[in-house]
């Protein structure tokens, strides 16, 4: 059976992760890719609905437990009915933030524990994990610039954000994992030529 190829792409507010996403998809597609491009919190009508509940603004007592629990049902729902059944029939799904973003948001930002927050999210999708991750580094005063600033994560403390960026730090560098960290402060074209020559170096070791 042909099994497909899992990209994820990572980073903190206003990093960039939806434009690349897009821009990768759209090379990957070039190459005769089937790709399914999807997102977190998201991605499936129950996962969307979810999302709506996290990133609401108007929520400000939610739990910091509450909110790690509903980014993994998110995310159970995801994984079984849109990831997984894409990758089994060989498509190339890239998705904008996985568990790496509950590790770093919730985990290590909000102080829940790194583990527990990995291994919640491992026991959630069972155990799926991206083959090639894809780290755009911004730091948070650069990122806070493209942000709208109007959802719930986005309008968290400066202090919260900064411990996301160097979190996402910390991740890429300890990771088992195959992974890239890009800096994603320099001109679009750039960032999109190195996401594509990562990728390139990927698929060339299939």
């Amino acid at each position: 059976m042909t099994y497909g190829l899992f990209i994820a792409i990572e980073g903190g507010e206003g990093a960039g992760k939806s434009t690349h996403s897009k821009r990768l998809a759209e090379y990957l597609e070039s190459l005769g890719h089937e790709v399914v491009l999807t997102r977190e919190p998201g991605g499936t009508p129950t996962a969307e609905k979810i999302r709506n509940i996290l990133l609401d603004p108007s929520i400000t007592d939610m739990p910091d437990y509450t909110e790690a629990l509903l980014f993994a049902a998110s995310r159970a729902d995801h994984a079984a009915n849109l990831i997984r059944p894409a990758l089994e029939r060989g498509a190339t799904v890239i998705c904008d933030r996985y568990i790496d973003s509950s590790v770093a948001y919730q985990g290590a930002s909000r102080g829940l524990g790194v583990e527990k927050i990995r291994e919640l999210s491992l026991w959630a999708t069972g155990n799926l994990i991206p083959d090639f991750t894809i780290y755009l580094d911004v730091p948070h005063e650069a990122g806070e610039q493209r942000m709208e600033g109007t959802d719930r994560m986005e309008i968290q403390s400066r202090d919260f954000h900064e411990s996301v960026h160097q979190a996402f730090r910390d991740i890429a560098a300890a990771s088992p994992h195959p992974n890239i960290v890009i800096d994603a402060t320099v001109p679009k074209d750039e960032v999109a030529t190195q996401v594509r020559n990562a990728i390139d170096g990927v698929l060339a070791s299939r």
